[in-house]
């Protein structure tokens, strides 16, 4: 597929999730520049915003497999990838697909799942596969895992762990709209939800081909040697005391790449790196206890080192 046709396709189809998605632009283009890099996406805010709409959007803009998982504490790993069992008829054991054999799987509350049930989604997220019973199942393709979690409520949730959270390409807040986008809220959803009449505008096979394009997009050397060079600021920076891992810095350049497509681009520019550092670094990494003392922020941070770290050029013919 060219990328002409990639840059249309992903224009229709935020343009269909802002029919829904009011005032939320930004937040719309993050989640499908996720979805042509091959990532999956946490959405990280306050009840109410709209994060599992954003998700629920997104799922149903494509005509693929969509499954929903309510993460509660007596949700077991076996819901998630499936299980065993045996059947009597033919007197042997068949595989049940759990719900993460999907296209897109949309995890409502991810933090209020156990850690064991957590960490089910280890092998899924990274390799797209599940292994149960020394069997290997191969997930679909596309697949992306879309999580919402609210922050603010620490009763009856257990944190993410570090190796869950690496595995998201990019964490967003949706935020608060502003008011007019709040008044158009009431007008459009206020009668019906707008999802009742989405239509999808791809397909899965569509997105197959497009994800395929955006891996060709070009990146030269300077700007992969900037990439590598933001990523080794953040584990020498006396402000954290974790840095970006080397998973970090590969979900950086598949990000920018699929942004520059988004920006009309069949290149990647340092811009486009930077652009895209905060969504994919910031939940990553870990402050000391001065920073957070200092009330200094990972963005903040992350805004301070990308000062720091040099720009490359062009080169002059």
């Amino acid at each position: 597929m060219r990328l002409e046709q990639v840059r249309r396709l992903a224009a229709d189809l935020m343009a269909t999730m802002n029919s829904v998605i009011e005032g939320k632009p930004e937040v719309v283009s993050t989640a499908v520049m996720v979805l042509l890099a091959e990532g999956h996406l946490l959405i990280e805010d306050v009840p109410g915003v709209g994060k599992t709409m954003l998700a629920k959007t997104l799922a149903r803009s494509i005509d693929c497999t969509v499954r929903r998982v309510q993460f509660t504490p007596d949700l077991l790993p076996s819901d998630i990838t499936g299980v065993s069992v045996f059947n009597q008829d033919v007197r042997s054991f068949e595989f049940r697909p759990g719900a993460i054999f999907a296209n897109v799987v949309v995890g409502d509350e991810i933090n209020r799942a156990s850690p064991k049930t957590q960490s089910a989604l280890l092998e899924c997220m990274e390799e797209g596969q599940v292994t149960v019973d020394g069997h290997t199942y191969v997930l679909p393709a596309p697949f992306i895992v879309m999580a919402t979690q609210n922050p603010i409520e620490m009763e009856g949730t257990y944190p993410l762990p570090e190796a869950q959270r690496d595995r998201f390409m990019a964490r967003i807040s949706m935020g608060y709209p502003s008011a007019r986008s709040e008044m158009d809220m009431l007008v459009g959803h206020g009668l019906a939800s707008p999802l009742e009449n989405l239509r999808p505008v791809v397909d899965a096979a569509s997105v197959r081909r497009m994800i395929e394009a955006v891996r060709e997009v070009y990146v030269a050397e300077s700007v992969r040697q900037y990439i590598v060079e933001i990523a080794h600021a953040t584990r020498r920076s006396d402000a954290l005391r974790l840095g970006a891992s080397p998973r970090a810095t590969l979900h950086l350049l598949r990000a920018a790449r699929a942004y520059a497509v988004l920006a009309g681009r069949d290149h990647v520019l340092p811009d486009d790196v930077q652009r895209v550092v905060v969504p994919v670094l910031a939940h990553r990494i870990l402050t000391t206890g001065e920073t957070q003392s200092a009330r200094r922020s990972s963005a903040d941070v992350l805004g301070e080192l990308l000062h720091r770290v040099r720009v490359p050029v062009p080169r002059e013919s």
